[in-house]
Order: C-alpha cells, then sequence, then structure tokens
C-alpha cells in the first residue's frame, strides 16, 4: 500500500531552524520514498511499511539530537501525493 505523509515540526526552542533543517536534510538521506519540502511542512510519499518507518526512525533522530519538538503529520493511505 502507498502512504503519503504531510508533516511539521516544530522544536521547543528559541533557535528552531537547525533541528528543523537538520530532520529535512536526514529525511532526504533516506532511500525508498519521494520528499518535497515547502515552506510550511515536508510532504513523503512512498510504501506504506517504509514510510511509517522512516518517520519512527527520524523523530527518534530528532529527539536525540536536538531535543524535545511536536511533530504534527496527515497521512493519506493509498494515494501518492509526489509522482
Amino acid at each position: 500500500m502507498k502512504l503519503s505523509v504531510e508533516i511539521s515540526m516544530y522544536p521547543f526552542n528559541g533557535d528552531y531552524i537547525p533541528p528543523i533543517k537538520g530532520f529535512i536534510d536526514w529525511l532526504n538521506q533516506q532511500e525508498g520514498i519521494l520528499i518535497q519540502t515547502v515552506p510550511t511542512c515536508t510532504i513523503i510519499t512512498g510504501d506504506y511499511d517504509r514510510v511509517m518507518d522512516i518517520l519512527r526512525d527520524g523523530m527518534k533522530y530528532s529527539y536525540e539530537k536536538y531535543g524535545k519538538a511536536v511533530f504534527v503529520t496527515k497521512f493519506l493511505p493509498n494515494y501518492e501525493a509526489l509522482n
């Protein structure tokens, strides 16, 4: 099954650009997904299991490297937002 996810990150510190950029850079290093970043969110499309694994690992990476943050997501199954 395909999955498209829209994700936004809200770090808990005043210097919020480095954590957001770091998370997006990490996402762009992952294989097997399509990614598009716009000013308000990043869109990820790919195989359901692959996308969910990347989200889990990416959020863990972000928490460990940058500390607390809120991630807001929207999930749309069986839809490829990016081709």
